[in-house]
């Protein structure tokens, strides 16, 4: 095992070690609990399975999980998910890292189905999960896809089909494709380089529900000139994005970051970076069963960072409502929007959101709202809707509607406007608060509707985690960091003090730049425990103390 005292030199592959570790002990620990029955079927060089296509995913049963492991070359496969699992015993499709963390990568392009899988849609995937002849499926149930890298899933690239034939993908093919399942959790992927990143679908009676996307990587999708594909786009009831890393689309391509069509959406602690708008929160055009689900008229938003590049498409960060044309069926409910970081360095105007008609409604609070312009260029709404305000940060001189105000917007007089917010580190996205900041123990209570299930408990992590947001002041602070007075010792600056602060102390002593790229948002200085401004033995004796002295309180 590695010891946490390994030296600075030492400490990324002693990382490394340790992710590999973790595998192992996590295989071991998961394995007690599976079903006597169930079966571990490992693929990769060397293993008993040198193929995906091996893998009897026609007869998987519950608890059989499929680890792939990592090689160098990229497994140009593609398959159906078409079995059932439990609650208690999933089927799982796991990566097995490689020795840098790396993730096992799939690759859609020049991909082969292999026999006896038969299934329609086959342009539209490289995973496809549910809907299947062989096996005969309709829904997939408690599956879990965990640490793959997904890719290739768009023209011009082409796969060899179930009837041996080559064929194209189509324009809207999705890394992975959920045409109907419940119980699916998409964990800790890469996905990118396809049509959609992520499609679920639900289309008239069938209905894909309980669905969770989360500590994903999702970039780099779409098609050059369309704006009809998006990094994610999902129809579902019941659907839950968390501490997610989205990036930017493919560069030309139209679309959104996030697009949902869903009932019981919830959006929280994600980090959602460009796109036509981060989020598209539009009516469910296919689903009659999704449009009278009580939880249609529901959306919470909280926790996020949803962060606008120059240039980046719709000047509005999100639609809330509907894009049919058919308005009876969009969504006319509430948009719970709070403790969310919303930063534009758009070099013109930036419209926060989009309400489709008069009757979507929106309850902002706690929220910041920032531009790197003048506050004249920052408009809340486009036109329509009722937009309630209250104890959100936003430069003064902000607007209601660029265009005229065709809706409502309550203003309680709480919002705070000042010139910055207090960030620690723009430049570098640090969007946490340093303590001068005006935003620390400024919110107001989270509207009733949202509570208990929808407290604000965690913070994003750069990138793809979260961690407590402990309240250190009197009130919570807006926007989605919490600030908390520094950790003497903290130099991990995980929040606390402890053993694991030695490595990063090491690496602050011998390496101050690899510290700090190590750890984004650290300075070298905190390892500067004896404040005489250099990082020398004396800070040893002093961390040593520190330690002996216990945890921060």
């Amino acid at each position: 095992m590695c010891s946490n005292l390994c030296l600075a030199p030492a400490y990324f592959n002693c990382a490394a070690r340790s992710v590999r570790l973790l595998v192992v002990v996590g295989a071991v620990s998961f394995s007690s609990v599976r079903d006597s029955a169930a079966v571990d079927f490992h693929v990769g060089d060397g293993r008993p399975h040198a193929s995906i296509g091996s893998v009897p995913w026609h007869t998987l049963q519950p608890g059989d999980t499929v680890w792939i492991h990592w090689r160098e070359s990229p497994y140009r496969e593609k398959w159906v998910i078409g079995r059932e699992g439990s609650a208690a015993a999933p089927i799982s499709v796991r990566g097995v890292p490689g020795p840098g963390g790396q993730r096992p990568v799939i690759d859609g392009d020049s991909a082969v189905t292999p026999s006896p899988l038969n299934y329609w849609n086959e342009g539209r995937s490289v995973i496809k999960v549910g809907g299947s002849n062989v096996p005969e499926n309709s829904v997939a149930r408690w599956i879990l896809i965990e640490g793959l890298d997904v890719r290739g899933a768009r023209p011009p690239n082409t796969f060899t089909g179930d009837n041996g034939a080559v064929q194209s993908y189509s324009m809207n093919a999705a890394a992975i494709h959920v045409e109907l399942g419940e119980h699916i959790t998409i964990r800790d992927c890469v996905i990118r380089d396809s049509g959609n990143g992520i499609f679920v679908s639900s289309f008239g009676p069938d209905v894909s529900r309980d669905i969770l996307i989360e500590n994903n990587y999702i970039h780099s999708n779409g098609n050059v000139g369309s704006n009809l594909e998006h990094n994610t786009y999902t129809a579902a009831i019941g659907i839950v994005y968390r501490c997610n890393r989205f990036g930017p689309l493919l560069s030309g391509a139209g679309g959104n970051n996030l697009k949902d069509r869903s009932a019981g959406l919830v959006v929280r602690y994600n980090w959602i970076e460009g796109g036509n708008r981060q989020l598209d929160l539009v009516d469910a055009e296919d689903s009659t069963i999704i449009r009278d689900d009580p939880s249609y008229r529901r959306t919470d938003v909280y926790g996020n960072l949803l962060i606008e590049p120059p240039g980046a498409g719709n000047r509005q960060i999100l639609h809330y409502g509907g894009d049919s044309g058919a308005v009876g069926d969009y969504r006319k409910g509430t948009l719970y929007f709070y403790h969310n970081t919303v930063v534009s360095t758009r070099t013109d105007r930036t419209t926060l959101m989009r309400l489709s008609t008069n009757e979507e409604h929106c309850d902002a609070r706690n929220n910041i709202i920032y531009v790197t312009t003048p506050g004249t260029e920052l408009a809340m709404l486009d036109a329509s809707g009722v937009l309630d305000l209250s104890h959100n940060w936003m430069k003064p001189g902000w607007g209601a509607a660029f265009g005229g105000l065709s809706g409502t917007i309550n203003n309680d007089g709480t919002q705070i406007q000042t010139a910055w917010p207090g960030f620690v580190d723009e430049t570098g996205q640090n969007f946490r608060l340093d303590g001068s900041s005006d935003c620390i123990d400024m919110s107001t209570a989270l509207h009733p509707a949202v509570l208990p299930e929808g407290a604000v408990t965690r913070q994003y992590v750069k990138h793809q985690s979260d961690e407590p947001r402990v309240v250190g002041g009197t009130a919570s602070d807006l926007g989605a960091y919490e600030w908390m007075p520094p950790c003497a010792a903290d130099l991990n600056c995980d929040g606390g003090r402890d053993i694991n602060d030695v490595p990063a102390f090491v690496l602050a002593l011998l390496d101050a730049p690899a510290y700090e790229a190590a750890f984004p948002g650290c300075e070298a200085s905190r390892a500067d425990i004896s404040a005489d401004d250099t990082i020398d033995a004396r800070d040893i004796v002093g961390l040593v103390q520190l330690l002996l002295s216990g945890p921060c309180p």
